[in-house]
């Protein structure tokens, strides 16, 4: 588990270069294009982050909606379907 958890906090760590990059090119005025190729390249590596946490968790996030049936699976239903993009 603390090997995924480091893979997951490497990830975000690389995003979050992607997103001080994305910074620069606003501050100097990039071009339009150049910006939304990188911003594709961010929004799909928060994506496929979320793919990795969902992949090595769902047991346990299914478990902890079960353990509070009604709200918490609710809760998880409605996560599960945002990050799909589908509300």
């Amino acid at each position: 588990m603390e090997e995924h958890r480091k893979n997951v906090l490497n990830r975000l760590r690389r995003i979050e270069g992607q997103i001080r990059g994305l910074e620069r090119m606003v501050e100097q005025e990039a071009p339009c294009a150049d910006v939304l190729t990188q911003l594709s390249a961010a929004t799909a590596a928060m994506k496929k982050t979320g793919v990795v946490i969902i992949q090595a968790n769902v047991r346990r996030c299914i478990e902890e909606a079960a353990a509070d049936r009604d709200k918490s699976l609710e809760d998880f239903q409605n996560a599960l379907t945002r990050f799909i993009g589908m509300s």
